[in-house]
């Protein structure tokens, strides 16, 4: 059995290395999926090290699974229940916890690749720690370039580290781009599902639940991106990641909506040319590209097939229905700490919905209110520090936002 490299050279199973990496947020979707992944090929990956945030009993399970050399559990109250748990494991791995223990993990060994699939702005400190220890990076974490692009991008360059994207959209891009000649790259066209109230009337928005809001007619992800997926923010915030990953121009990156979730994304190249990527809705496609890349790996897993797959359609994003898409744009454009700021303040707003502190329609209101109190304290050339405050003043000003929301509502109410 041969492996084709997306350079055109062959190269035999036996002659491939097993390769060592390392999985941040090892409990949640991205995490388990990845573990599926290396369990189903062996062969080619073990698991140096391993991060979660507070499960125990699944990190418990995995580690007897895979036998990483250190772990790290983010819960730092967690750890003796942890310890207990893995007790009878021998060789025992090194184990931490806390914050500082998800960056050890992240910087440890000898693994060739991080998996950072830690939800949110939480995943960018072990992401820096990962590169200045010379380790490529699979970015699940979109977060780490959207907040910390500005700081992120050049730490690539001075350690010559490889970011590979591992979400659907930006891998498609990616796998597209093989072979482009540099200079080539017209336009990039992002796909979305239109999430879980593509087909509702603006009308019905106000009636929103939160069981209604987690629940996705394609995909299987997480509660927090499953929100952002109904509000379309996880377009806009693919828009910014776009811009940081394959340097195009905001006016140059494009949303579709196709409900059928079959073509990831595509790519318009300068003789107007567009190629796709296609592929059933799985995330281990992406995760395993990531990995794996430049090699293609044979897998067992369902082909696409067109005709079961039929029709697939294209429309326009309703603006008014998805306002968080043109939030996101706007801070990218006014870059700087400002998309920083932008996620921090969609992460506490989706955090607020989910617990039931406000509701669906107020999520753009508050991270909008966020961002126009931000633009006179812009930061174009923020520093690490810079960043890390602007997340935690974005966080607050989020929070404020939503009492003067109930205090306006309360007063309508009287």
């Amino acid at each position: 059995m041969s492996l084709l490299r997306d350079n055109g050279e062959v190269a035999k199973l036996s002659e491939i290395p097993v390769k060592a990496i390392t999985l941040l947020g090892s409990t949640g979707s991205i995490g388990t999926q990845t573990l599926d992944i290396l369990q189903q090929y062996p062969d080619r990956f073990r698991l140096v090290g391993l991060a979660a945030g507070n499960n125990v009993e699944l990190m418990a399970r995995q580690i007897r699974q895979f036998r990483p050399e250190i772990v790290a559990i983010c819960n730092e109250e967690k750890l003796a229940e942890l310890k207990s748990a893995i007790a009878d494991i021998d060789p025992q791995p090194i184990i931490l916890a806390g914050d500082a223990g998800v960056i050890e993990v992240a910087r440890y060994g000898d693994a060739e690749a991080v998996v950072t699939g830690i939800v949110g702005c939480a995943g960018l400190l072990p992401t820096i720690a990962a590169i200045e220890a010379g380790k490529d990076i699979a970015l699940a974490n979109k977060e780490t370039l959207i907040a910390g692009g500005p700081v992120v991008n050049p730490l690539l360059q001075k350690h010559g580290v490889k970011l590979l994207p591992a979400d659907s959209e930006h891998s498609a891009i990616f796998q597209c781009l093989q072979g482009v000649p540099e200079g080539g790259l017209r336009r990039i066209i992002l796909t979305a599902s239109g999430g879980a109230f593509r087909d509702w009337p603006v009308e019905r928005l106000s009636e929103v639940t939160v069981a209604d809001a987690i629940t996705h007619p394609n995909w299987s992800m997480g509660k927090k991106i499953t929100v952002d997926s109904a509000t379309l923010m996880n377009k806009g915030l693919e828009v910014i990641e776009a811009h940081y990953l394959f340097g195009m121009d905001y006016d140059d990156i494009d949303i579709v909506v196709h409900p059928q979730s079959i073509i990831h994304s595509l790519i318009e190249l300068q003789d107007t040319s567009v190629l796709a990527q296609l592929g059933w809705p799985d995330m281990r496609l992406p995760l395993l590209y990531a990995i794996s890349w430049p090699d293609r790996v044979p897998t067992d897993w369902k082909p696409l097939d067109l005709v079961k797959a039929g029709d697939l359609t294209f429309r326009e994003p309703d603006r008014h229905k998805y306002p968080c898409m043109d939030l996101a744009y706007a801070a990218g454009r006014a870059g700087g700490s400002m998309t920083a700021v932008l996620n921090a303040a969609n992460e506490q707003a989706v955090a607020l919905f989910l617990e039931e502190k406000i509701q669906f329609l107020e999520i753009p209101k508050v991270i909008e209110m966020a961002c126009d109190r931000h633009q006179a304290n812009n930061r174009q050339n923020p520093s690490l520090d810079d960043i890390i405050e602007a997340d935690r003043w974005a966080r607050q000003a989020v929070i404020e936002a939503s009492q003067k929301l109930e205090s306006v509502a309360q007063m309508v109410r009287v």
